[in-house]
């Protein structure tokens, strides 16, 4: 069982040669050098921020399972939240703050890390908001692209900025980065507010509708996302699909140039990264106010 110095301890790496994914021959080895690779850009936006794991130990094909609780055999110095779910159970969940950390996770095959919006410091007090376009049958990811450029405009004439990234799959998220004060409910009347005008502006693409069964052939508006607890998958984290797909933020021109999100893989992340640097960086320094939406 070959154990590595990530940076001041050691960690043990097990099953390398396992594939990960079958279609493209990539291997646990291959996943976490990736992770290695893109850990200065992906620590960041994990940082202080309870985290859930889905892991495919067999492959993307094989049994799966999703993951809050830290297991028994987590390292004593694997740092960790505590907290309390609504059925008064503890969950302790791991937060990933540094290399070692990051590349323990990778060994556990969890392909999907999903942090939480807000952090362990301050659980009910998200710094950014998040809006979710997830493409329903008979819809793709060029409406959803259509949307988040539309929210935008929108965010453009309110003086806000936000952030966009592919989600990985078909959809894409938009980050709006806020001063950390204010609650869940607060922000989820704000991206309610502006999913809603979308909805009513592009009503045969846009829903808000939570009946599955009534959002077909339009692009579910997911405010809900802004809840306590509830995760959404981070910037750079790979996905178990074919050709081993990433979440990569993207700019602004980029989408209105159609940007497609098959070009982002673990392959092609670590060149991009080193060429562009992180252009989501600005979800963690950003601070933005708003109050007028909550009178």
């Amino acid at each position: 069982m070959p154990q590595v110095y990530v940076e001041n301890r050691k960690v043990k790496l097990t099953n390398l040669s396992k594939v990960l994914w079958p279609d493209d021959g990539f291997t646990k080895a291959d996943f976490i050098d990736y992770m290695e690779k893109v850990s200065p850009y992906i620590l960041p936006h994990l940082k202080d921020r309870p985290a859930v794991f889905t892991r495919y130990p067999d492959g993307i094909y094989g049994k799966a399972f999703y993951q809050k609780n830290m297991p028994a055999y987590a390292p004593e110095w694997l740092d960790d939240f505590e907290n309390v779910s609504d059925k008064d159970k503890i969950i302790r969940y791991a937060v990933i703050n540094d290399k070692d950390s990051l590349i323990w996770a990778a060994n556990q095959a969890s392909i999907e890390i999903h942090p939480w919006l807000s952090r362990k410091s301050a659980p009910g007090i998200p710094d950014f908001a998040v809006f979710d376009f997830d493409p329903m049958e008979k819809t793709d990811f060029e409406d959803a692209r259509q949307l988040a450029l539309a929210l935008k405009k929108l965010l453009d004439l309110s003086g806000l900025k936000g952030f966009a990234k592919t989600s990985g799959a078909t959809g894409l998220q938009v980050y709006v980065p806020l001063e950390p004060v204010y609650t869940y409910e607060d922000v989820r009347i704000f991206t309610g507010f502006f999913c809603r005008v979308l909805e009513k502006t592009f009503p045969e693409t846009a829903t808000t509708v939570r009946n599955v069964d009534k959002r077909e052939g339009r692009v579910y508006l997911d405010y809900l996302q802004n809840i306590k607890g509830k995760t959404i998958i981070a910037p750079y984290s790979p996905r178990p699909r074919k050709g081993a797909p990433v979440s990569c933020p993207v700019t602004w021109e980029e989408l209105e140039e159609g940007v497609r999100p098959e070009r982002f893989n673990i392959k092609t992340m670590p060149d991009r990264l080193r060429n562009k640097g992180d252009v989501f960086a600005g979800v963690l320094t950003q601070k933005q106010r708003i109050d007028k939406w909550l009178k």
